[in-house]
């Protein structure tokens, strides 16, 4: 007679904070939790703060760098999930005989190009050097590895490539290299959203129950280009008047991410063209994430405009996602993977870069063509089934249902500095104060000498005092 399965205890690690109000990371993680609870015991712990809990697994905080109260949580697991930084955080996962799953669905060294453009050379050079090496970190230690999208696939088996991780062990085991990087994408509840108050029409000073409202679902960020949607809304506001553009979350509710120079930027544009609080509209807060039905279904169309460079190439788009929970047609700049589905499958209207004229045009035909709108629901209710959190995570449960080290793993352990980075690189991923500094004191005297370290003091006094 046999026992019931082995369930296997499943470690999810994140910086995000983790409660009410959740940035994409976070998102993912809970879901993640969620789909995989039925199966295994699963644990999340932040170095962020944690505001939000579940009875069907455990929430843990663990303050940044205490890698002695990480270790604990290292020999519980069987399977460690890592996103961003937390091989630099905590030591002991770095170092882990355990099976790792290295979460890329961000390709966040692509938004450091963009996130930091306006820092000074040398504090922007950083950051992507920073990046790229964390990155780097886990593409040659983890033993399975989770994007978004097909073209996130494509990126990352360049990156696997490189790192010398598509070899003939791992070609052996799996010649499509499917098994070692998994299509993960982000998803959507399986629930449709409820509205169970206004968000939006008829509460929102400005915009009355009448009103066709255009939705920006998410934060401001530098890789994006609202500016020219509200340049499309300064073309629309004397003949379409009764036409608002909303945005959801103006400002991050989390104090470590930076206010952008696209915030700026798009408010002046509104202000120039004289439509603020007139046909756009700020939400100055973060709207709770199980709140975001409300606003969602008060919208009669989702709008997302970006520019064109790397980032958007491989991004995916978490917000589109939101409009394909709320069944909102869609106007969005071309160039990404969801332009590809939007045109593909008639879920809207795709728009080039820059093009406030033909933004506009796009706009009266999704929100006043009542067999555009329509259509495009009707399509939204199938397409959207294919995000169902259910089915996005379904590879990702099986994994962890009977987890296995990568066929290389042996090789992959016996590289030296296989982990870690350089000593700089480390030390930029330590968090600002003074062991920071004193961390970077040393670097840059060895380096350089009392000279080196006078060229940076000077530096960073020069970049305070701009700031």
């Amino acid at each position: 007679m046999t026992g019931e399965p082995t369930r296997s205890r499943v470690l999810i690690i994140t910086g995000d904070i983790i409660g009410e109000r959740m940035a994409g990371p976070a998102i993912r993680v809970w879901n993640m939790a969620v789909a995989l609870s039925p199966t295994c015991d699963v644990r999340i712990v932040s170095w962020n703060r944690i505001e939000r809990s579940s009875e069907s697994f455990e929430t843990v905080h663990v303050r940044e760098s205490d890698d002695r109260q990480m270790q604990d949580h290292e020999r519980w697991a069987d399977v460690i999930i890592v996103q961003g930084t937390s091989f630099r955080v905590f030591p002991s996962i770095a170092r882990t005989q355990k099976v790792v799953v290295a979460d890329l669905y961000d390709p966040f060294q692509l938004e450091q190009l963009e996130m930091n453009k306006y820092a000074p050379p040398a504090e922007w050079a950083d950051e992507v050097t920073k990046a790229v090496s964390l990155l780097n970190e886990q593409l040659a230690r983890a033993d399975c590895f989770l994007c978004a999208s097909e073209a996130q696939r494509d990126l990352w088996l360049g990156g696997l490539s490189s790192m010398g991780r598509l070899n003939p062990t791992t070609y052996v085991a799996d010649p499509t290299f499917g098994s070692l990087l998994r299509l993960v994408p982000f998803g959507v509840s399986d629930e449709p959203p409820v509205q169970r108050a206004r968000g939006i029409k008829g509460t929102v000073e400005g915009i009355s129950v009448t009103d066709k409202v255009l939705i920006w679902g998410g934060g401001i960020y530098n890789w994006f280009d609202p500016a020219t949607l509200v340049e499309a809304m300064g073309l629309l506001a004397e003949d379409h008047p009764d036409i608002k553009l909303f945005f959801l979350s103006a400002r991050h509710f989390n104090p470590d991410i930076p206010e952008m120079q696209a915030l700026t930027d798009t408010v002046e544009t509104a202000e120039r063209l004289g439509l603020i609080d007139r046909s756009v509209f700020f939400n100055d807060s973060w709207v709770d994430y199980e709140r975001r039905a409300d606003y969602l279904l008060d919208a009669d169309l989702g709008v997302s405009t970006h520019q064109l460079h790397a980032e958007t190439r491989f991004a995916f788009r978490t917000r589109i996602l939101d409009y394909l929970w709320a069944e909102l047609p869609i106007v969005a700049t071309d160039g990404d993977s969801f332009a590809t589905l939007i045109r593909e499958r008639d879920i809207g209207r795709v728009v080039p870069p820059k093009d406030p004229a033909a933004l506009a045009a796009a706009i009266i035909e999704m929100v006043c063509d009542a067999d555009a709108g329509a259509r495009a629901r009707a399509n939204l209710r199938v397409v959207r089934e294919e995000f169902f959190w259910s089915r996005a995570l379904a590879p990702l449960v099986e994994f962890c249902q009977d987890p296995r080290p990568a066929p290389d793993r042996e090789l992959v352990m016996s590289r030296s500095g296989a982990q870690g980075g350089t000593s700089f690189e480390r030390i930029l991923t330590m968090p600002r104060g003074p062991r920071r500094d004193f961390a970077l004191f040393r670097h840059y005297w060895k380096q350089g000498g009392p000279a080196l370290v006078r060229s940076k003091m000077l530096t960073r006094r020069e970049r305070l005092q701009r700031d």
